[in-house]
């Protein structure tokens, strides 16, 4: 990964950038209930869950948009010098995440906002997709993050 990071000045609206991908395991869901205290027989019970409309696990919704933030950090090159993740806005789980399915994220970057902030330049506001290996989409929201 590089260590070059963009200044709010350099960002450029309608920017698109994909991350790495990453799969979810067994191990992240029952790591993520431990952590959220979130033990939903839909996450956690292979019995229950056979006989549901998903006819296994799922993992947490919440599980997945902690693995899309991680995911974006990890873009290689042209992303923004964050100060802080601002928010979220329009968040929507649009399909399951299964044990054992692949994700990626891609974000576009809609509008930039400056702003007085001590130590920020502006806002910078990204449309983001979670999508599987099947390239349909799991999770969607708007990402906002105070850059420098």
């Amino acid at each position: 990964m590089s260590d070059v990071a963009l200044s709010f000045e350099e960002l450029d609206v309608g920017r698109r950038m994909t991350t790495p991908s990453r799969t979810i395991t067994e191990a992240d869901v029952v790591n993520f209930a431990g952590v959220s205290g979130d033990f939903n027989t839909l996450h956690t019970s292979e019995t229950e869950m056979e006989n549901s409309e998903f006819g296994e696990r799922i993992a947490h919704g919440a599980l997945v948009f902690s693995a899309m933030t991680g995911l974006t950090r990890r873009i290689a090159d042209d992303r923004a010098e964050v100060v802080a993740f601002y928010g979220v806005d329009r968040l929507r789980f649009r399909a399951p995440v299964f044990f054992g399915d692949t994700i990626h994220v891609e974000l576009e970057l809609l509008e930039k906002e400056r702003r007085d902030h001590p130590t920020a330049t502006g806002v910078v506001r990204y449309e983001a997709e979670v999508l599987n290996q099947r390239e349909e989409v799991v999770l969607s929201c708007e990402l906002l993050s105070l850059v420098r």
